[in-house]
């Protein structure tokens, strides 16, 4: 793995603060500053593919609903009245 330097200006007493906080947690303030861009690097990852992925389900949806491939809303409502009562009768059931 090919290695770089990454420099920076901070504020003394942060620089300190973060110093005595690694410390603390066995690590050196390096340690922790490659751990929290390898989580953030992560995150960012995930959040594009999440955003990729939701794009697309909404163009999917888009594309079936221009096509004429509609569920009418009434069936949609009766559909899901039916689940809730379901959900009651077994809470119901439960108690």
């Amino acid at each position: 793995m090919n290695e770089a330097t990454f420099t920076f200006r901070v504020d003394e007493s942060l620089k300190d603060q973060f110093t005595t906080a690694a410390k603390g947690r066995d690590r050196s303030g390096a340690q922790l500053l490659r751990d929290f861009m390898r989580d953030f690097v992560r995150q960012q990852q995930e959040t594009a593919e999440h955003d990729a992925w939701f794009r697309l389900q909404v163009q999917t949806g888009l594309d079936s609903a221009n096509a004429g491939k509609l569920i009418p809303a009434a069936e949609v409502e009766a559909k899901f009245a039916a689940k809730r009562a379901a959900t009651r009768r077994r809470l119901k059931a439960s108690e």
